[in-house]
């Protein structure tokens, strides 16, 4: 039975994901023209700064996981039951620490946005903060039996409801937007929808598992050991909200809803870029884990360091080349006129990415040796000094100059400075990586800037939907071809390969 909640899980997970990635791909560019770049603005400021508060969970969600587990494994059922009422008093106060939060943003909404925002953005943002707060301060407490249902591997469950949740959602406000309400009725849906979830969880958690809390044992021993396990987790919280919410915040002190919205349309693209970077590296995990638990040398974790880097360089290369070829094209038939500058953003980020995407292993590789401290007190220190040089940058130069802060940020730490820590005190040979991924660059750069020419040459109008696709086509087609026979190995194609022959035996 749980064999079969485990595989049925996975592939509903994948499901849930393509799904998300569908509907992002359909409604997006609808709700983008149903509520204009205003509201959408400012739909997206409110979300960013609510993102801020999301820290507040301290990672005690995976501990909670973690602890579940071991002590369902080892059979100690009340041990489990004082840790859920623990958890849950921690997330009660967690929970009215963000309400105050919450409440003071609320209050200061106009000292914040005033100046580049009317009195009627500054009240709707208002309105959105006090939804949003309110869903966080039910939401923490609420929480935990997600947790639980994950640790019970109770997949199944989970993850039919949030295939139902993404499929209603965007439903429930297209039928909104036709009617005519604007970005406070989606906060107030999201809402509805999430308090739903978390009751659905809590009743299945109550009446299908028979969980049960125990109140009154805290453990402050227990509670110690916890907070070692989940400081890492909550550091690289901190870290995701600085590089992927100030953005929207700062651009809405300094610059306006229209500047949010388009800062927005590109994040939303660079997490689609870096999905795709983590679903490949997810394969070889196990792998490297064990190498390095059970003595690996340096040459061994190297050689399989780049072979994985160029495996998942394959597949990025690939999307960082069409964007660049038809990134701004996409962006104004999807998103529709007034973005044509996400194309930009977008493109720094995505190339300042592309160096952690494709040595996602070394974090792997540190994980098992148990080293993360340097990278995430490195990740830190940067973060906060894209946060300064952010502000800086959009009082002066506007978004490009949020977006160069970003990038910056993203190529010191995750790349200049991990690869460094990598060669020098990892052992790995960064040197020969950069070589070959160097080489593998050749065709690609050489086949981007020939189809760069040959676009504006002979004035092909990409903005055609029909022209559109039939170019994406041919440059797939071609770029497969050439990168097939021109980059790739002997290796890498048979890991192409090798799939084909087990279908047609």
């Amino acid at each position: 039975m749980m064999i079969n909640q485990l595989k049925a899980g996975a592939a509903l997970n994948y499901v849930s994901i393509m799904l998300n990635m569908v509907v992002g791909l359909v409604y997006t560019p609808y709700m983008l023209r149903m509520l204009g770049q205003s509201e959408y603005g400012l739909y997206s400021l409110a979300a960013s700064i609510i993102a801020y508060l999301t820290v507040l969970d301290l990672g005690f969600g995976n501990a909670i996981v973690r602890y579940t587990a071991k002590f369902e494994a080892e059979g100690k059922k009340r041990e489990q039951q004082e840790m859920f009422g623990m958890f849950f008093l921690l997330y009660i106060g967690i929970g009215l620490i963000a309400i105050v939060v919450g409440t003071l943003l609320c209050l200061n909404v106009d000292r914040m946005f005033s100046v580049n925002m009317t009195a009627l953005e500054v009240n709707r943002t208002r309105i959105m903060l006090w939804l949003m707060t309110f869903n966080l301060a039910f939401t923490f407490p609420m929480s935990i039996w997600g947790s639980i249902m994950t640790a019970y591997e109770r997949f199944v469950f989970q993850r039919l409801v949030s295939i139902v949740r993404s499929v209603l959602n965007p439903v429930v406000m297209i039928l909104l937007l036709v009617v005519g309400y604007k970005a406070v009725a989606m906060v107030v849906v999201t809402t509805l929808f999430n308090i739903i979830t978390l009751i659905i969880n809590f009743y299945y958690c109550r009446y299908k598992l028979y969980v049960k809390i125990r109140f009154g044992h805290f453990n402050s021993a227990f509670l110690k050991e916890v907070s070692i396990y989940s400081f890492w987790i909550f550091l690289n919280a901190i870290i995701d909200r600085i590089y992927w919410s100030t953005g929207q915040f700062v651009l809405g002190m300094y610059r306006g809803t229209v500047a949010v919205a388009v800062y927005s349309v590109a994040i939303q693209l660079t997490q689609m870029f870096m999905m795709f970077s983590t679903a490949i590296s997810g394969v070889f995990l196990p792998k490297v884990t064990a190498m390095v638990t059970y003595g690996g040398n340096e040459k061994e974790i190297s050689d399989l360091f780049i072979r994985t880097g160029r495996i998942q360089y394959i597949v990025m290369s690939f999307i960082l080349s069409a964007f660049v070829v038809f990134g701004r094209p996409f962006i104004q038939l999807w998103a529709g006129e007034g973005y044509e500058e996400a194309y930009y953003v977008s493109l720094l980020f995505f190339f300042s990415l592309l160096i952690p995407l494709i040595q996602n292993l070394g974090i792997t590789i540190l994980q098992a040796r148990n080293q993360m401290r340097f990278r995430s007190v490195c990740y830190v220190i940067i973060a906060f000094c894209c946060l300064a040089f952010s502000i800086y940058g959009t009082r002066k130069w506007g978004m490009m100059g949020c977006a160069y802060a970003t990038a910056g940020a993203l190529l010191l730490g995750q790349g200049l400075v991990m690869n460094i820590y990598y060669k020098g005190r990892q052992g790995i040979d960064i040197s020969r990586f950069w070589c070959e991924i160097g080489r593998m660059s050749i065709m690609p750069v050489i086949f981007v800037i020939l189809c760069l020419w040959t676009v504006n040459h002979w004035e092909i109008n990409l903005t055609i939907p029909v022209v559109f696709i039939y170019s994406v086509a041919v440059f797939v087609v071609l770029y497969a071809l050439l990168f097939w026979f021109m980059s790739m190995n002997a290796y890498e194609r048979n890991l192409f390969i090798s799939p084909l022959k087990k279908i047609t035996i």
